[in-house]
């Protein structure tokens, strides 16, 4: 009985065995056969560890025929950590070709910083051409004013090659795009006409450039090309009739509010006058009655009284031939 559980593990073990080599054999036979050894013991630990073993065999077949030496372990702790090993050993290999320094460790932290490793070493070959501003994003011209006031519409084109060193922490397309638009507003505002521009677009190629625009960037500026450059609206007449039609406006409105301060002063003048009028008439209607006080205390006579009638009679008679010549 013990030997037949024994017979029994044994055969298990030797069918695990069977299974196992069988399942790996073709694996293991091609790597021996293409130079890039992969033992059978560390395809079982890949199958354990749930690591494809053809992706890792066929990538270090790849490099070790391109005489590149990657060990197993490096392309397996890659796949672990989800990475693209068939594209960064398309990139080791790309970047060998092209005699291009580029080590296993910073292809693979490039793909593990999410960027496309190949299409990098790609542009690294072969210089890609980025449209600036960037038409997808609904702008088709960067749009700046020189001294004179007349707007300029620009279209670029900057020609860039990646720069693997600065690829993992670089900034992206996108900061080209913005440096080189920052870099096009500058230089044309500060031309004294838009007519020097016109004569030599050239110059804003060559100002964009000294100014060292792809540092700290994944890129490195090789070419800044003036594809078009259109002339725009005058701004700087457009602003200035602005600016005199708000002073219009500013000067009108101070103009309407010393018109109400005035008409406001004419009725306060006419309300004074009335009330001076209205304090002669209480002044005039007091004289009766002085009069009669007069009499009353014989400071007046009936004589006295009789001459001061005929003089106001008199004055009255003048009035109104003054007033009847004045109308003629």
């Amino acid at each position: 009985m013990p030997y037949l559980i024994l017979l029994v593990i044994v055969g298990l073990f030797a069918l695990g065995f069977l299974f196992l080599f069988f399942r790996f054999f073709g694996l293991w036979f091609r790597s021996l056969l293409s130079g890039a050894y992969v033992g059978l013991g560390k395809l079982v630990g890949m199958w354990l560890r749930h690591v494809n073993a053809g992706i890792i065999v066929d990538s270090r077949i790849m490099l070790t025929k391109a005489g590149i030496e990657v060990d197993s372990d490096m392309l397996e702790t890659h796949f672990l950590a989800r990475g693209d090993v068939i594209k960064v050993s398309r990139a080791l290999v790309a970047a060998n070709k092209a005699n291009i320094p580029l080590p296993f460790q910073r292809a693979a932290a490039i793909d593990l910083a999410g960027r496309d490793v190949l299409e990098a070493v790609r542009t690294s070959v072969n210089p890609k051409v980025i449209d600036c501003p960037d038409t997808s994003k609904g702008k088709h011209t960067i749009d700046a004013v020189a001294k004179d006031g007349i707007q300029l519409q620009v279209k670029a084109r900057v020609t860039v090659r990646a720069n693997l060193e600065r690829l993992v922490g670089g900034a992206t397309e996108e900061t080209i795009i913005a440096r080189v638009g920052e870099g096009i507003v500058t230089t044309i505002g500060s031309s004294e006409s838009y007519k020097t521009v016109l004569e030599n677009p050239d110059t804003i190629s060559k100002r964009v450039l000294d100014k060292g625009l792809d540092a700290g960037t994944a890129f490195e500026i090789l070419s800044i090309d003036i594809a078009d450059i259109d002339v725009g609206e005058n701004v700087g007449a457009k602003l200035q009739a602005d600016q005199a039609e708000a002073d219009k406006r500013r000067f009108q409105a101070e103009a309407e509010k010393r018109r109400a301060a005035a008409q406001a002063r004419e009725q306060e003048m006419i309300a004074l006058v009335q009330e001076n009028r209205a304090k002669v008439v209480l002044a005039e209607a007091e004289i009766p009655l002085a009069i009669a006080e007069a009499f009353k205390q014989g400071h007046l006579g009936v004589m006295d009284y009789y001459r001061l009638k005929n003089v106001q009679a008199d004055t009255d008679m003048r009035s109104s031939i003054g007033s009847a010549s004045g109308e003629k």
